[in-house]
């Protein structure tokens, strides 16, 4: 039998190591950004165009690389972070497995300059499927800039994979987020298709979250610090009053590298716990410094999953750090057994005795009595108090309603009163008796019968169905009609978030929504659409946004549709809300006046039916 194991040739073997480096533009991101960290760079930028899939572009003004260096780094395996291999329980840096920029080379065009402090001149390196093109001396300023373009160019496959643009930029945007946010000491730039969406310069830590998740964020933040010999603790948490229902604002750095950990994160809920509302999440932005001997980085692919030593420590003394923060900043309610200086006695009346009010009764005061109308209408005052005079004689109130004959005014012989119009019924059978048709099981379903037997509706999903249908015309013929607010409603969002909602603005005008302010700083809406409470502003909106950043989009044929859908999940009536006959009644009549009344707007059966002779049968 012939041997059939053989080795793979490089530029296969980088290919399939890149289906582990490079999932999507976003990876591309990470990896360079990591890397112009690591030459110890000040400034970074970061360009991309089509969200990623035809550039990504990292500019840094670090140390640079020489010419042997450059053409080493394409290599696989080759790294300066590791020696051996004890060195990798000891890493302070990103990039360490030397697999990164071969990978990219692999499935995309690179074209890499880089020059050395102490050089006149640097590098030019262009590559293209692992394929070095060519290899030059160039002027180009000190650092290091790396153009990625056409990924996934010969793997079509991979990149009909890809996302929209809009979800595409999402994960770039929430890469450059979490390097941004590790590195407040180092200054960013993100500029998209020629725009300027991030433009960060070095600040402190507190900076950096309002610089990128807007000025409002300022208010919202608690500080929590804390240092022991295993954990040092340092960052913010969110008010619980400012919490969301999605998590895309819980960051855990760990020796300034991003991670993801539910244990942990269920520290942090449990020190929120009673302070938030069901559905929602907190928000925390927390840098933990640990050794790095006690952590292992290489458990995952993509670094962001890592395994501590003694998680149990770690989770009790951030939850108490945490836990403590909120109530030293009077988040959480506490015991204070400090006496305030409020409390204290006055220093004028530290010595004073309490003195007893005095108390005068008028004891020759008689309602009753008969008192002259000059008496009576004088106050009198006694010792600068004021005190009523007797009233006159009762049956002075009486005097000239004697009766003055059958033709007085007084007379109530002849008053009449206007009677109720009586309500005749349209039908002349008075026989007829209107029988309830509908009643509602366990505040969720509606059931009613037919002919056939009997039918029973979601009474969540038949209401999405109907008002998605109704949002969804409003938005095709342009003529929803808006109810003003008396006072605008001012709401605050990221700058990515905000950019999403003005990309659908227009659809939002459609439905009935007015905006008079749209900009990076917050939102400002003058009318809503009939029939929306101002308090579901906010939700529609945040639902909205979440829907776009989770790749909701994919499954709609237009922003409308998706917006229509959006709108339809945060108004419906929900599980648990008691209806009344003539309500259930409408929702029964409204579902199938709908063009599809058996699914809901995800697709999903609105009601069933229950022919008599399957119910016969449960009793055979």
């Amino acid at each position: 039998m012939s041997d059939i194991i053989q080795l793979l040739p490089d530029h296969v073997a980088n290919q399939i190591a890149a289906g582990e480096v490079v999932q999507r533009p976003a990876s591309v991101v990470k990896e360079l950004l990591e890397n112009a960290i690591d030459a110890n760079a000040t400034e970074i930028k970061l360009i991309v165009k089509d969200a990623g899939k035809t550039l990504v572009q990292v500019i840094d003004n670090g140390k640079g690389m020489s010419v042997t260096d450059a053409r080493l780094s394409f290599e696989r395996h080759a790294t300066s972070k590791i020696r051996t291999a004890e060195d990798l329980f000891q890493l302070n840096t990103k990039g360490f497995r030397g697999e990164a920029l071969a990978s990219i080379a692999a499935i995309a065009h690179v074209e890499l300059k880089t020059k050395l402090d102490r050089e006149d001149l640097g590098t030019v390196l262009v590559i293209e499927g692992s394929e070095v093109k060519s290899q030059d001396v160039s002027v180009t300023p000190t650092g290091t800039s790396v153009s990625v373009k056409h990924l996934f160019f010969n793997i079509p496959a991979r990149r009909n994979f890809l996302k929209s643009d809009t979800v595409e930029l999402r994960h770039i945007t929430d890469e450059f987020h979490r390097v941004a946010l590790a590195h407040p000491n180092i200054a960013f730039a993100f500029y998209h298709n020629g725009s300027d969406l991030f433009n960060v310069p070095q600040e402190n830590y507190r900076q950096r979250v309002v610089h990128i998740f807007g000025t409002k964020t300022n208010e919202k933040l608690v500080p929590v610090e804390e240092e022991t010999e295993v954990l040092k603790i340092s960052g913010f948490v969110g008010k619980p009053e400012y919490s969301k229902k999605t998590k895309s604002e819980q960051y855990f750095f760990v020796n300034q590298r991003f991670i993801k950990s539910p244990y942990l994160n269920h520290a942090i809920k449990s020190a929120f716990e009673g302070l938030l509302k069901d559905g929602y999440h907190p928000s925390y932005f927390l840098n933990l410094t640990v050794d790095p001997k006690s952590i292992d980085i290489n458990i995952h692919p993509t670094k962001t999953e890592i395994k501590f030593d003694d998680e149990h420590t770690l989770y009790a003394i951030l939850r108490s750090a945490v836990k403590h923060s909120l109530g030293q900043f009077n988040i959480a309610p506490i015991l204070d057994f400090e006496q305030q200086s409020s409390f204290d006695t006055p220093y004028d009346y530290k010595n004073k005795s309490a003195a007893a009010p005095s108390i005068e009764v008028d004891r020759s005061f008689n309602p009753f009595s008969d008192v002259s109308p000059e008496r009576s209408a004088k106050p009198s005052y006694n010792n600068g108090g004021f005190k009523s005079a007797p009233a006159a004689s009762w049956e002075s109130m009486y005097v000239g309603l004697e009766s003055k004959g059958n033709n007085s005014p007084s007379d109530f012989s002849e008053v009449t009163f206007e009677s109720d119009p009586k309500n005749e019924s349209i039908f002349s059978d008075s026989t007829i008796e209107t029988t309830k048709t509908t009643f509602q099981l366990q505040q969720k379903y509606i059931v009613s019968t037919i002919k056939s037997g009997m039918l029973v509706i979601d009474q969540n999903r038949a209401h999405q169905r109907i008002l998605y249908e109704n949002f969804l015309k409003h938005i095709t013929i342009q003529e929803a009609t808006s109810q003003q607010l008396l006072f605008p409603l001012q709401l605050h969002y990221t700058p990515s978030e905000t950019k999403i909602i003005e990309d659908l603005k227009a659809n939002l005008e459609h439905t009935g929504f007015v905006f008079s302010e749209l900009n990076t700083d917050g939102i400002v809406i003058t009318g809503v659409p009939v029939g929306v409470p101002e308090s579901e502003v906010s939700i529609i909106l945040e639902q909205l946004i979440s829907d776009v950043e989770n790749d909701v989009p994919d499954t709609n044929f237009s922003a409308s549709d998706l917006l229509a859908k959006s709108m339809a999940k945060s108004l419906a009536i929900k599980n648990g809300q008691s209806l009344n006959s003539t309500e259930q009644e409408h929702m029964v009549n409204s579902l199938f006046a709908c063009k599809e009344p058996n699914v809901s707007p995800t697709n999903r059966p609105t009601f069933i039916t229950m022919a008599v002779d399957d119910i016969e049968k449960k009793f055979m």
